[in-house]
């Protein structure tokens, strides 16, 4: 982002996880309260970056073993004679989307737990760096009234 920018930046979806970055914007002032709320934001990215990544990496290797294996079970390759790649019909899919949510079943459960838990604490920050500037706000109206 430009030096002037004062604002988070967020990027194009990454490859691998679809997820968008974020560049957070660190102001030249930045409380303790404030940095670590950005830090508690730049955690639960890292974590959803790395939890999606390797989640859609096993997806799409497994869907490929998956197509191999039932193609294979029919006596056909993965590309057909014209050259195009070979498919499975959304009956035989749905069973392969069945089997992965329920062998990833506890890795789902336990990233929704540690998603939660993440934006509970930057709520919870959230809530008292606005509280703070609140305060300072009303400070520095009441010093300049009474100037």
């Amino acid at each position: 982002p430009p030096a002037h920018s004062h604002s988070d930046w967020i990027g194009p979806p990454d490859k691998h996880s679809n997820l968008r970055p974020v560049i957070f914007y660190v102001p030249p002032e930045e409380s303790p309260l404030e940095r670590r709320l950005r830090e508690a934001r730049q955690e639960a990215q890292a974590c959803n970056q790395r939890f999606w990544a390797r989640h859609n990496r096993a997806f799409r290797q497994e869907k490929e073993e998956f197509i191999y294996s039932r193609l294979k079970a029919k006596g056909l390759e993965m590309r057909d004679e014209r050259g195009h790649r070979a498919t499975l019909n959304a009956e035989e899919m749905a069973d392969f989307y069945k089997d992965f949510l329920s062998k990833n079943f506890r890795k789902h459960l336990q990233y929704n737990r540690d998603w939660y838990k993440h934006n509970f604490t930057i709520t919870f920050l959230m809530g008292r760096v606005a509280l703070v500037r609140a305060l300072r706000q009303l400070r520095w109206k009441k010093k300049n009234v009474e100037q």
